[in-house]
């Protein structure tokens, strides 16, 4: 093992902090320099994350990244739609780059990122964390293996949470598209890109039908004010109920509240009076869908499907191949016990297997946050640069499906992939 690797921030949110937390308990591999944001309590709490004394904090990308290089690798996790510039900026200067995911707001973006860090010879690793959980690593060597013989067809499904979607997708940074990303790249990108890993083939045409059905003003409670903080008839029944987060869902305040630890009810009660989060899901702004079908044909006759829903939680996966059939995630675990359950078709006979994950990060995640940083100094070290298990290279497949999934579901027809991206890549040239 050689020198530490340095690891600067731009933007101190969940996803930084998160990824500051791990890095600090591996002293032997990392060094956390210097975190840039405009919020002080962000950049005090990433101070107290980063056990550095000698840490320097700046008050903007900007500030950092117009003095002298100062880490080795560089965290964008930005909003999504500040992604591009931080990320130029940073390469220009000589980082190599951790990407929050999605890459960019749009395709054409996405495209030219790719190509500036090959011209510029950077490593860019997208946060696709999903590639560095035990769950879908242990898919993909069983795949591997052969046991489940050719892959004929996959289905995975995503339960968003009915207040997560809530949480993010209505009243939070994602609900209005037209300002972040479309929900299939925010949030389901991490989806495409495992079915993309795990067929391992090109995709070549996308189907998707979706809606926003529910968090619609037509669904609001008889009398429901515009906010939950101004008394409304349904508060005891409501699932959606803002003043939750000052009890049973008060863990989501740390991403969102920076007093969140110390502020009382009534602090807490005044906050939501102003906030977004305080607003009644069914009287927002929202154009996010709360529902998602994607239908893909891949190279070799491979088929696949793909749901996103609001009303159910965690993800699940069915990989159907000529010997045997494989089923993994949350619902397995409930029916099964395991984490994964391969099913021969010729004897009936059930192996289980399990998928530790290792502690720490968003349990969404499967435990891909320790995943993905525990594996970052190697691909930031060793690993070719598009070889990298996330590497920008191979993330933007995973960006052309849900993009293109997108346009499906807006303009109804079925969306070729080659010619879709092609349209993309050849405005680059212009």
């Amino acid at each position: 093992m050689g020198q530490r690797l340095r690891l600067a921030g731009i933007g101190c949110g969940g996803r930084v902090r998160t990824y500051f937390e791990i890095a600090a308990r591996l002293p032997q591999l990392y060094e956390i320099v210097a975190p840039a944001d405009p919020n002080p309590a962000r950049l005090a709490l990433a101070r107290a994350l980063s056990g550095n004394p000698q840490l320097r904090t700046y008050a903007s990308d900007r500030e950092m990244l117009a003095g002298p290089k100062c880490a080795d690798v560089m965290i964008i996790a930005t909003q999504d739609e500040y992604h591009v510039q931080p990320c130029l900026a940073a390469m220009e200067k000589g980082y190599d780059i951790l990407l929050e995911k999605p890459i960019a707001t749009n395709l054409r973006d996405v495209l030219m990122l790719e190509r500036r860090a090959a011209e510029l010879g950077r490593r860019v690793l997208v946060c696709h964390v999903l590639r560095y959980t035990p769950l879908y690593s242990t898919i993909k060597e069983l795949i591997a293996s052969g046991v489940l013989g050719d892959i004929v067809a996959v289905h995975a499904s995503e339960g968003v949470g009915a207040w997560h979607q809530a949480h993010s997708y209505v009243r939070g940074h994602w609900a209005v598209v037209e300002r972040a990303t479309p929900m299939i790249v925010a949030k389901s990108c991490h989806d495409m890109d495992i079915l993309a890993w795990l067929v391992d083939r090109p995709c070549e045409s996308v189907a998707s039908y979706g809606t926003r059905a529910h968090f619609t003003a037509a669904n609001a409670p008889a009398g429901a004010p515009r906010r939950c903080t101004d008394g409304c008839p349904a508060a005891d029944t409501c699932i959606y109920n803002a003043l939750h987060y000052r009890g049973k869902h008060k863990g989501w305040l740390q991403w969102i509240y920076d007093q969140h630890a110390t502020a009382s009810d009534a602090e807490i009660t005044a906050w939501l009076a102003q906030s977004p989060w305080g607003r009644c899901v069914y009287h927002c702004d929202n154009t996010a869908v709360d529902r998602q079908v994607v239908a893909l044909a891949f190279a070799g006759g491979v088929a696949a499907t793909f749901t996103m829903t609001a009303f159910d939680e965690g993800r699940n996966i069915i990989v159907m191949g000529t010997k045997a059939v494989l089923r993994g995630g949350r619902a397995t675990r409930l029916g099964h016990g395991c984490d994964i359950m391969v099913e021969e078709h010729a004897t009936g006979t059930r192996t289980p297997y399990a998928a530790t994950a290792r502690a720490g990060g968003y349990d969404g995640h499967e435990g891909g946050d320790p995943g993905l940083v525990h594996a970052l100094y190697h691909e930031m070290t060793t690993a070719e640069p598009a070889q990298m298990r996330s590497s920008i290279t191979r993330s933007v497949e995973s960006h052309v499906m849900a993009f293109g999934a997108e346009e499906s579901r807006c303009t109804g027809r079925m969306i070729d992939l080659q010619t879709y991206r092609q349209a993309f890549a050849s405005q680059q040239s212009q």
